[in-house]
């Protein structure tokens, strides 16, 4: 992704750029030592420790670009920005499975601002993208707005997503292919209690069920869960052992500029349709 960049990492942190702006946020996964010189860390347009301190205004969004979309980026009281550059690999795959159809149904589970959505709707697919969150969902609409897809056939929902997911079974919906960003821990819009451990068996259950009988897709990533991707993709062989596909697993990743470390940033797991 040209708008992103890994700068740094070291003691606890990473330097990122997004588009024309460079943030200092907390990892805990960063147990190494900093490259580049205090002098260049110093100098981020934002950091986060506990909240956000900037040293120029960024109250109002800015943004970055991927493949003809525009990213509305913003700084959120819980150290996020808007967009998770370590997914690309899978917006490819998106787009890989749908550039020769149309009409494809793609189901979005915890959607969130919605990079993935907007690829399947660019790649002429009808999306349903749901999220808990009402924040989430309007940050999802100016996304769409701004990569000029507000004419692309897409419902948006908002609602709990394992709930979601048994509706849509009870109604005999059918989806070619969903894409899920399950939190270990989440709350629906009516006081649901979303938990990783004991939710996400039960969500996989039902999601394979919403799949067509030739499916193309069905990407799951994960942040901070206690399970590996291979416990995962365990669980997708055998749930979609008769579907002739592969399963792909493992760690969620960004290489540092400065050294070229490999930053571990989540888990994922894919089973994608063979040609």
């Amino acid at each position: 992704m040209k708008d992103y960049k890994l700068l740094d990492s070291g003691n606890g942190r990473r330097l990122e750029q997004f588009g024309k702006y460079i943030v200092d946020r907390p990892d805990p996964e960063v147990m190494w030592e900093k490259t580049l010189p205090q002098v260049k860390w110093d100098s981020a347009d934002a950091k986060f420790y506990n909240n956000w301190n900037s040293r120029i205004d960024l109250s109002k969004p800015w943004q970055v670009k991927y493949d003809g979309l525009t990213i509305n980026l913003k700084l959120t009281p819980f150290k996020h920005i808007g967009i998770f550059p370590e997914q690309e690999f899978e917006w490819e795959i998106i787009k890989n499975q749908l550039k020769t159809v149309n009409g494809k149904k793609v189901l979005s589970l915890f959607g969130y601002t919605g990079v993935a959505s907007l690829v399947a709707l660019q790649n002429n697919a009808e999306v349903t993208h749901v999220d808990a969150s009402r924040p989430a969902i309007s940050w999802f609409r100016e996304n769409q707005k701004s990569s000029n897809l507000l004419n692309k056939p897409c419902r948006i929902i908002i609602d709990d997503c394992l709930k979601f997911a048994e509706k849509e079974f009870n109604r005999g919906k059918k989806y070619d292919g969903i894409i899920m960003d399950p939190p270990s821990y989440g709350h629906g819009p009516k006081g649901e209690v979303w938990n990783f451990s004991k939710d996400f068996a039960k969500l996989v259950a039902v999601s394979v069920k919403l799949l067509t009988d030739n499916p193309l897709f069905l990407i799951i990533n994960a942040y901070s869960v206690s399970v590996s991707p291979t416990t995962i993709a365990n669980l997708i062989r055998e749930k979609l052992a008769d579907k002739k596909g592969e399963v792909l697993s493992g760690e969620l990743s960004l290489k540092e500029e400065s050294s070229g470390k490999i930053l571990t940033t989540g888990i994922y797991t894919i089973w994608r349709k063979l040609d």
